[in-house]
């Protein structure tokens, strides 16, 4: 099976004169599972549909969003894997000067705004034709949201792209619904009950019964309580089961967001990985892409995360259901990929959003339909929960047995907490498939911050980092723990950064690499940081805001560092801790200590 086309002579070639869909993406064109578009293209190609893909145009005019002509049902649009703001600039709203999905690596081929960008584009190339938009940008702008680079609250994306229909979290029982409705001649705008997609209701067309009704868009731009209670209202409707729809007025527009979609059973995710994917970048991409140089030898094992971090999309976005592929069809795709011609024996990650989350599921009779929690191990573990590790381990095991494979990295991240429960996977996990160093994100290490972030604090990494060095040496490996940390978070203080950074000594531990909270739409610790208010409790939250204090949160973490030492030196003044100077910048840290590795790596969204 060829790749999807990208031109109209490369449709002919299929003997299509005619699409049925077109998707327009922010990304190169990677026929890869790891790549949203690719995956829903081929997605709704198994299910009969004519479908070619339009990766990265030059938005400048419109000529290029006309590369495959008019589709018969719909345009599909995505800015692609990360929200463009976020690809485009730094924590500080600097400009970045690479882009990772990109071939070369060059900044640029994608608008600030894409998802707006491209719908206008498409709408005046052919006004009659619906554009759907979708990804993580529309995704996580749903709703009325703080815009960081703005400054500002904005609209719902769907109302500012004009565009028809919105389709949130993952796409593959939405769109396909939607595009055989529309198939089947049911008219577009009356389509307005497709679980995970959000339309504009019609001037004078009533919400369905059982609605929520979040705040306004005028009220929650001008009042930062309205905005807190419209965050804690929508949260509590992320559960498909038993979640309502939204609604929120904008002016004399009313945004309808029907619940999220059913997640996929292990039968109909073992369908969608085993599509004929190419698994390499489309031809007429000439120079390397590092995001699929970094994950082209990965396998993606299950979807979602229960752990319901502040600052993490994820569960806004996949959900928070572990939704796990089978045995077979897991190692189905690894002996695929060993018949390709550039395997080398080595596959790069065998994992998910959090590795180690594979076969963990809510032990409920019920299956947790009628759960509001946003995460299920924090504020502590859910006793329904079934985090077990064996059927993780097992298939660890059986990666490591296919014919042609002579290791399996487990690169996707870990939680520790989950591990004290998993002794299986973590010996697994220690004595086969951490090449001597082992990424996990602590974030933080004190308390008031971990708890606001929801994470586990400094008692559950601390027990962690003991358990891995103990296990290492009974196993005679030199290995290290890496600790993803984060400064500027909503709640956190120069004083907690400076407790942090003696934490991370006292433990033996550097950082080469610490990355500054960015506010991404969508996310709890984005609302705190709008609106200085846990938006449950109602406290006053402090917020990091200007330049000179995040310089100097950062630094701490770099203490090790002889060109951060100034900054270290001010912060400890400007906080009064100037005597904990000997102790963090005399003498060397402790053994073992974990050091950042380098290479390409996503940014969280």
């Amino acid at each position: 099976m060829s790749f999807l086309p990208v031109t109209r002579g490369e449709a002919l070639k299929r003997g299509w004169d005619e699409l049925d869909i077109v998707f327009v993406t922010g990304d190169a064109y990677v026929d890869h599972p790891a790549f949203g578009v690719p995956l829903l293209a081929r997605w709704l190609e198994f299910h009969g549909f004519r479908v070619g893909i339009i990766p990265q145009p030059d938005w400048r005019s419109r000529e290029p969003f006309m590369a495959l002509g008019r589709p018969r049902l719909f345009f599909a649009v995505s800015s692609g894997a990360m929200d463009s703001m976020v690809a485009h600039y730094t924590p500080a709203r600097k400009l970045r000067h690479d882009d990772a999905y990109t071939p070369g690596n060059r900044h640029g081929a994608r608008p600030n705004r894409a998802t707006i960008v491209y719908t206008s584009r498409l709408k005046e190339a052919y006004r009659d034709v619906p554009v759907v938009i979708g990804g993580i940008e529309a995704s996580l702008r749903r709703f009325a949201h703080y815009d960081y680079w703005e400054d500002k609250v904005r609209r719902s994306l769907l109302l500012d792209a004009k565009a028809d229909l919105l389709v949130h979290g993952m796409g593959e029982r939405p769109i396909l619904e939607l595009a055989r409705r529309v198939r089947a001649g049911e008219p577009f705008q009356a389509i307005a009950d497709i679980r995970g997609t959000a339309v504009v209701l019609g001037r004078g067309a009533a919400p369905p019964a059982g609605v929520v009704e979040l705040p306004p868009f005028e009220e929650v731009a001008a009042d930062r309580h309205r905005y807190a209670e419209a965050f804690r209202l929508l949260s509590r409707e992320q559960n498909p089961h038993c979640a309502h729809p939204l609604v929120q007025r904008h002016g004399d527009r009313t945004l309808l967001c029907n619940p999220p979609a059913y997640p996929l059973e292990e039968a109909e995710l073992d369908s969608v990985y085993a599509l004929p994917f190419q698994r390499a970048p489309h031809p007429s991409h000439g120079e390397p892409i590092p995001a699929y140089e970094q994950i082209r030898a990965s396998v993606t094992t299950h979807r979602g995360c229960f752990g319901g971090c502040s600052f993490c999309a994820i569960t806004h976005h996949q959900g928070k259901v572990i939704q796990s592929r089978s045995e077979r069809s897991v190692l189905a795709e690894v002996e695929r990929m060993v018949a390709m011609a550039w395997f080398r024996g080595s596959v790069s990650d065998v994992g998910g959003p959090t590795a180690n989350m594979y076969g963990v599921h809510c032990g409920n009779t019920r299956g947790g339909h009628a759960c509001r929690r946003e995460s299920c191990l924090y504020p502590s573990p859910c006793r329904y929960l079934a985090m077990g590790g064996e059927r993780g381990a097992a298939l660890l095991r059986a990666v490591r047995g296919v014919r042609g494979v002579r290791n399996v990295a487990v690169s996707s991240g870990i939680r520790y907490d989950l591990m004290e429960r998993q002794p299986a996977y973590f010996r697994e996990l220690l004595a086969h498939h951490v090449g001597g160093l082992l990424k996990v994100a602590p974030e933080h290490m004190v308390a008031r911050v971990t708890d606001l972030m929801r994470k586990p604090g400094k008692e559950s990494f601390d027990r962690f980092l003991e358990r891995f060095r103990r296990e290492s040496a009974r196993l005679g490996k030199k290995q290290y723990v890496i600790p993803y940390l984060m400064s500027g978070h909503p709640g956190c203080t120069l004083d907690d950064m400076v407790e942090l950074a003696l934490s991370l000594k006292r433990a033996g531990l550097r950082v080469e690499q610490v990355q500054d909270f960015t506010p991404t739409p969508g996310t709890l610790s984005t609302c705190m940081y709008h609106t200085g208010l846990d938006p449950y409790t109602g406290a006053s939250v402090h917020v990091p805001r200007g330049d000179r204090e995040k310089r100097l949160q950062k630094a701490l973490l770099l203490w090790h560092l002889p060109s951060e030492r100034r900054n270290v030196l001010e912060a400890l003044r400007t906080c009064g801790r100037e005597s904990a100077t000997r102790e963090l910048l005399s003498g060397p840290a402790g053994g073992g200590g974990g050091r950042s590795g380098g290479g390409f790596r996503p940014r969280r969204t």
